[in-house]
């Protein structure tokens, strides 16, 4: 049991769904930008940045959606 209710999941599935988007999006637009000469540097690292704290974001959430289970 993780100790949430059935609205509260939803809103958290809802909400890694939304930064899975965004994550592809970024994704996405890194490899066009980096792809194209020349590039704006701090532009990619802000964007590689942005997508890595989406990422941790994500593995939040599903922590939350996942009981702790002690070995």
């Amino acid at each position: 049991m993780t100790g949430l209710d059935e609205e509260q999941e939803a809103a958290i599935h809802a909400r890694i769904a939304e930064l899975a988007e965004e994550h592809r999006d970024l994704d996405q637009m890194i490899s066009r930008v980096s792809e194209s000469a020349p590039f704006d540097q701090l532009q990619l690292q802000r964007m590689k940045k942005r997508k890595l704290a989406i990422k941790d974001q994500m593995s939040r959430l599903n922590a939350l959606l996942v009981p702790d289970i002690i070995a």
